[in-house]
């Protein structure tokens, strides 16, 4: 198992520096230079530019960004950098989120694995309002097997609520969970998650689907 992991890391790796070549858009060259550097590639970039986000602000200005993606050596060319932070400076504010541009770098899910993700979030969407809350999870997941409701630390709303921030936002934790917010979860799961049959074999034992 470990050396057919192994080879799939390598062929992921020398496919994308295949591609690299061919392709013009910057945005797709530095997903594809993230993933010759293999499956945890993007995770990479991302402590590269929390690092280079010397004030925690989950926000990177344009100095930031260039130092985050030297310090990774990806994108070098000050023109394609700039190309890229452009394409998520949408406000033209000079800085851009740091999250959302993690985000635009996951590669792309087949339809398979979005079509199960949808699935497992209108299940549990019982208010069908687009949003997961606290109140949708009662009778679907149950709390009191949880250590910490055992022992008297946490209520079940507690033991909710800390189950939906694993979907959250990092920095805007409401207690809900959208859709959007859902599918960035699951879409840095699969990315990890070679075929469709098991990603989807996951999500139904996990969602009871």
């Amino acid at each position: 198992q470990m050396s057919g992991t192994a080879r799939h890391d390598r062929e992921m790796a020398i496919n994308a520096r295949r591609s690299l070549s061919k392709t013009t858009d910057p945005l797709e060259k530095l997903r594809l230079q993230c993933l010759a550097k293999g499956p945890s590639g993007i995770k990479g970039l991302g402590k590269a530019f929390q690092i280079a986000d010397g004030n925690k602000s989950r926000t990177l200005d344009f100095n930031e960004f260039l130092r985050g993606l030297q310090n990774y050596a990806v994108i070098t060319n000050q023109e394609e950098a700039q190309a890229v932070f452009q394409i998520f400076d949408k406000d033209g504010n000079g800085t851009i989120d740091l999250d959302e541009l993690l985000v635009s770098l996951r590669p792309p899910m087949s339809s398979a694995r979005k079509e199960v993700i949808m699935q497992a979030f209108q299940k549990l969407d019982k208010a069908k309002d687009g949003v997961i809350t606290i109140a949708d999870l009662r009778g679907l997941y149950n709390a009191k097997y949880h250590p910490k409701y055992l022992n008297g630390d946490w209520t079940e709303d507690q033991v909710f609520r800390a189950f939906l921030e694993n979907f959250d936002s990092p920095n805007d934790k409401d207690g809900k969970v959208t859709i959007e917010e859902f599918i960035n979860y699951y879409a840095g799961v699969s990315a990890s998650i070679d075929t469709d049959t098991y990603f989807i074999l996951m999500m139904k034992t996990t969602w009871k689907l």
